[in-house]
């Protein structure tokens, strides 16, 4: 059984179990703050009772136990997100028959909704498509491609055929730029992804794991958080969670200072990114207008295939598009 399935089933399992009496806010709080101080939680709800609240609110909204947000829901960048495993459980609670089949070269995945069972969503997502996005140089997508395209063809067609079953969760977080391991949760470590726990390194090779947010709430002062985020930034983790440093680092000693030279370094990256980004959005207009559509039409067009505006997309989804406008028009400059 494979990992994507093997996940789908327990997921499945876990929706079954029953959600929680409905609890004051007051009780929600206690059970928040005890539950908080388990060193058996993902790292996000370990000593954050606001997380689990969060978490439990959410789940309440969804009609789920809260171990199910808990262990599946991950908020990135103030988006929830979900493991592909997760969205197909709500898929399937939903009463739609999801399908997937693939390989290490291309996934395809298909849903029959139950309201309409003559027509057939179907999604594909292949080895190229993530390699004209830029995925292949990430660890996980190296160690297993097959379970990386299974999960982007379960959301793409699951946003598709039945929106309403996935109650707010779009994607799953690798597709908001998380670092993630093989079954799709985000891991916050430097260096390569987490092992595979069925593939025990030596302990020669075992590298240790940092906990940023936990160094940088022991730092004395705004500087050392300084050091800290730069070593988590040069690690490659995602934006929010350099965010979630810089905010410890404005609450210790020296943090105007420090302040001022981080908000330098963010809105130089952001400058950067925002460069990159406007030089991608006119390479994919001037594709547009070789293949004979207006700007208007190319917006409409992008967002139909990717359920947002290309001010909203990422220079990957910029890239991928003017590809598919240049071969439209048959491969013109």
């Amino acid at each position: 059984m494979t990992v994507v399935a093997l996940a789908d089933r327990q997921s499945h399992q876990h929706l079954a179990a029953p959600a929680l009496p409905r609890m004051s806010v007051e009780s929600k709080l206690d059970y928040c703050k005890a539950f908080a101080a388990s060193g058996l939680l993902p790292r996000q709800f370990r000593g954050q009772p606001a997380n689990l609240l969060y978490a439990v609110e959410y789940a309440e909204s969804l009609g789920l136990h809260p171990m199910v947000a808990i262990t599946g829901v991950h908020v990135i960048e103030g988006k929830p997100t979900a493991s592909a495993a997760l969205i197909s459980a709500l898929v399937r609670r939903a009463g739609h028959r999801l399908r997937i089949k693939g390989d290490a070269t291309c996934a395809v995945a298909q849903i029959i909704r139950t309201d309409d069972p003559d027509w057939t969503f179907e999604a594909r997502f292949t080895i190229d498509d993530a390699r004209r996005a830029g995925l292949l140089g990430k660890d996980v997508w190296k160690k297993y491609p097959a379970a990386m395209l299974k999960a982007r063809a379960i959301s793409a067609v699951a946003r598709d055929a039945c929106e309403e079953a996935l109650f707010g969760i779009h994607y799953t977080p690798e597709e908001l730029g998380a670092v993630v391991d093989q079954e799709g949760n985000p891991v916050y470590i430097a260096g390569e992804i987490q092992q595979d726990t069925k593939e025990e390194p030596p302990a020669s090779a075992a590298a240790p794991q940092r906990d940023f947010l936990a160094e940088a709430r022991r730092a004395s002062d705004a500087a050392a958080v300084r050091a800290v985020w730069e070593d988590a930034k040069g690690a490659g983790v995602p934006q929010h969670y350099l965010n979630q440093l810089a905010a410890i680092g404005r609450d210790k000693p020296g943090a105007r200072v420090a302040e001022q030279q981080l908000a330098e370094a963010v809105v130089e990256e952001h400058q950067d990114q925002d460069d990159e980004h406007a030089a991608a959005l006119a390479a994919m207009y001037d594709a547009a207008c070789a293949a004979e559509l207006s700007n208007e039409e190319a917006d409409e067009a992008f967002a139909a295939h990717y359920g947002h505006t290309p001010a909203e997309a990422t220079v990957a989804e910029l890239v991928e598009q003017r590809e598919d406008l240049l071969d439209a028009a048959g491969g013109a400059a």
